[in-house]
C-alpha cells in the first residue's frame, strides 16, 4: 500500500474524529439550515453540487498570487497581496458550500471531509496571515505563509478528491444504473391496484429498483434509488404530487423527477408509462454512457448511521 494510502485509512477508521465531527456538525448544520439557504448551498438551483465550482476562486487566487511571487516585476507586491485578498474572501462561500454537502455523509466519508475541512481551514488562516504581513510590509513572512498555505490546498485538494472520486460524495448515485429505453413491462397492474391514490410500491427490473406512485388510474415512476446519497425513495412520503427521500429530506417531482428541494441537486430519473394488457409499462430516453452500462441495486437498502 502506498504511502498515502496509508494515511487515507489511517483517518477513515480514527473513530477518534468522530467527537470532532459531532460538535463541528452541531455548529454548522444549525448554520446551513434548511429550505431555501441549504438549496443555494447544495447547487439545486445549478443541477449539481456547487461545491467544486466554488473553490476554483480561492485556489486560483493563492496560485497565482504565489506565481507573481516567483516571477517578481513592478508592482509585483501589490498585485500578489491583492490576489491573497480575493482568495480569502472566496473562500467564505466555498467553505459554506463544502459544509453543506458534508452534512449528509457517515462514517469513513464524514472522518475524510472533516479532515479536508481542517487542513483548508488551516489554509485559510495562512493566508490571512499572509494578507496582513504583506500589507505591513513583511513580505518575507507574507510569501513563506503563502507557501505554507498553498501546501496545505495542496493537501485538502487530496482529500478532497478522493471524497468526490474514491468515495462519491457528491456524486450522482443513479449515474451508473438505468432502466429501459423501450417499453418494458415493469409489473402487473394488480400489484399496485390496492395502493391507495398517492401511494407508493417499490418494483425491479433485473438489478434496478424503481417507486411507482399511483394517481388515480395513472402512474409515475422514478428510479427509487434517491440521486443525492442512495435513500429508497419507495419508503417515501407522496404528497401532491411529489416525493419526499425518507433519509435526507429531498423532495422530487413524480412525473418529471426535478428536484422541488434539496439537499438534492441532481433530479431523478423519471419514466414514461403506459398500461398495456394489464402490465405497467416504462421506458426513458437515455443519453448516458455510464448509465447504459447498469449495476446492481439493493432491493433492500438501509440508512446508513449518521
Amino acid at each position: 500500500m502506498r504511502p498515502d494510502q496509508r494515511v487515507i485509512a489511517s483517518i477513515e477508521t480514527a473513530a477518534s474524529l468522530d467527537g470532532w465531527s459531532d460538535r463541528i456538525r452541531s455548529i454548522v448544520d444549525p448554520a446551513v439550515g434548511r429550505g431555501t439557504r441549504r438549496d443555494a448551498l447544495t447547487g439545486r438551483w445549478m443541477g449539481h453540487p456547487a461545491h467544486p465550482m466554488m473553490v476554483v476562486v480561492p485556489m486560483a487566487c493563492w496560485i497565482a498570487a504565489a506565481t507573481v511571487d516567483v516571477i517578481g516585476g513592478q508592482g509585483a507586491d501589490r498585485i500578489a497581496r491583492r490576489l491573497v485578498g480575493v482568495g480569502v474572501i472566496a473562500v467564505v462561500p466555498a467553505a459554506a458550500t463544502g459544509a453543506a454537502d458534508w452534512l449528509d455523509t457517515a462514517g469513513a466519508e464524514r472522518r475524510i471531509g472533516t479532515v479536508h475541512a481542517i487542513v483548508n481551514n488551516v489554509a485559510a488562516v495562512a493566508f490571512v496571515g499572509s494578507w496582513f504581513a504583506r500589507r505591513t510590509g513583511h513580505r518575507t513572512l507574507g510569501r513563506a505563509l503563502s507557501g505554507f498555505g498553498i501546501a496545505a490546498i495542496g493537501c485538502g485538494g487530496y482529500l478532497g478528491g478522493h471524497l468526490a472520486y474514491a468515495r462519491g460524495v457528491g456524486v450522482n448515485t443513479t449515474a451508473f444504473q438505468s432502466g429501459p429505453t423501450e417499453w418494458t413491462p415493469l409489473c402487473a397492474i394488480d400489484d399496485v391496484d390496492d395502493v391507495g391514490d398517492g401511494g407508493v410500491v417499490q418494483a425491479h427490473l433485473g438489478t434496478v429498483a424503481f417507486a411507482v406512485i399511483r394517481r388515480g388510474r395513472d402512474f409515475d415512476v422514478v428510479e427509487d434509488r434517491c440521486s443525492h446519497r442512495g435513500g429508497p425513495l419507495s419508503d417515501g412520503e407522496v404528497d401532491g404530487g411529489c416525493i419526499e427521500c425518507p433519509w435526507h429530506g429531498s423532495r422530487f417531482a413524480t412525473d418529471t423527477g426535478t428536484v422541488l428541494s434539496g439537499p438534492a441537486s441532481v433530479p431523478q430519473p423519471a419514466y414514461e408509462t403506459r398500461v398495456r394488457g394489464g402490465k405497467l409499462e416504462i421506458r426513458r430516453a437515455e443519453n448516458g454512457g455510464l448509465r447504459q452500462n447498469p449495476v446492481g441495486a439493493s432491493s433492500s437498502p438501509t440508512q446508513p448511521s449518521s
